[in-house]
């Protein structure tokens, strides 16, 4: 299994003859944001066989994390072969719905952003798990489906996409979510023996401009701080990157 996974990467990665895809980095409650990318990938993207990556971290920290899912959710039902991948947030939002005196931090990352945008008041004066019961309340049952079916990670063509990256030195059917939701350093300054076969595209860790390192692509580019949120085009053997923010 290691041998298929680790080593000898093909020098052009490629995606599926005729694709073109595009995998969008860390949204965090930026429904304006997300509009404004939807819109620049729908003028480029006619008469193109599109298929659209969402790396997760959909929630938190910006104003309208319900608005940014009632889009995806659109989406999905629009283009049902995108890929919806699960982010260290939203697993926040729901070990704070399943276990709110436990996952009190979730508060502090900016969980406190997506509580208000369902509608939930006076967050700082409640107990977590009068917050918790009162989000279960306000929570519409198709958004607690979606963040329920996020999948960690797929791979298409010679790309594997993530949230955050890979624990170096473990096949990708190993993967601990913990790793797949969370990880840095490590993934990030992987020795070339250690890392996945495919090029990895993820998210996670902002920076300030989408960085191509040839064997990883990160795309996050802290669209809540930035006014940035970007997508890299993948296309053939060619890679570029599109931005709400020239």
């Amino acid at each position: 299994m290691l041998g298929r996974i680790f080593g000898g990467k093909q020098p052009q990665a490629a995606v599926p003859e005729g694709q073109r895809l595009y995998a969008i980095g860390d949204i965090h409650g930026c429904a304006g944001l997300l509009d404004a990318l939807l819109a620049l990938i729908g003028l480029e993207s006619q008469g193109a066989k599109r298929r659209l990556v969402f790396l997760g971290d959909y929630v938190d920290r910006g104003q309208d994390s319900r608005g940014v899912i009632d889009r995806l959710l659109k989406v999905r039902a629009d283009e049902p072969e995108t890929i919806f991948l699960k982010g260290n947030h939203e697993q926040a939002m729901l070990d704070f719905l399943q276990s709110p005196d436990l996952s009190e931090e979730w508060l502090h990352w900016g969980g406190d952003k997506t509580l208000e945008s369902y509608g939930v008041a006076d967050i700082w004066r409640k107990r977590p798990s009068a917050l918790a019961r009162e989000l279960d309340e306000r929570l519409p049952e198709p958004h607690r489906e979606f963040l329920r079916s996020l999948d960690l990670w797929r791979v298409v063509g010679d790309y594997a996409f993530v949230h955050a990256g890979f624990r170096p030195g473990v096949a990708l059917e190993d993967q601990r979510p913990e790793d797949c939701l969370w990880i840095r350093g490590e993934f990030h300054n992987a020795e070339s023996d250690q890392r996945p076969r495919e090029t990895v595209v993820h998210g996670h860790h902002p920076v300030k401009k989408p960085t191509d390192a040839g064997w990883r692509i990160n795309v996050d580019t802290g669209a809540v701080w930035s006014d940035a949120l970007t997508a890299v085009v993948l296309e053939g053997t060619t890679r570029r990157f599109l931005s709400t923010r020239r």
